[in-house]
């Protein structure tokens, strides 16, 4: 039978500051995993907003061009003043 061997207290130490050193950084890196998780989840969701107000930017410019459609066949080319409403029709030469 093999005779035992007691480990001094300052090996015993180096061996649970070791192990708690590995477990602080296991911790570590989940805690860097949910954070990323999170992130990428932000990420998406910032890229599906941007599509949804890319489609919202399209639609306008529809709308805009449908509008200038309208008055140019109503009151045609010319200028219109925003704030005054006054709209001032070009000269034909």
């Amino acid at each position: 039978m093999a005779k035992e061997i007691k480990f001094t207290e300052e090996e015993l130490k180096s061996l649970r500051d070791l192990r708690d050193n590995y477990a602080t950084t296991q911790l570590s890196l989940g805690q860097l995993e949910v954070q990323r998780m999170l992130l990428d989840q932000q990420s998406e969701q910032l890229a599906n907003q941007k599509l949804e107000l890319e489609a919202q930017y399209i639609e306008i410019q529809k709308t805009e061009s449908s509008l200038v459609n309208s008055l140019n066949e109503k009151y045609g080319p010319g200028n219109l003043d925003p704030e005054t409403g006054v709209f001032t029709p070009t000269e034909n030469k």
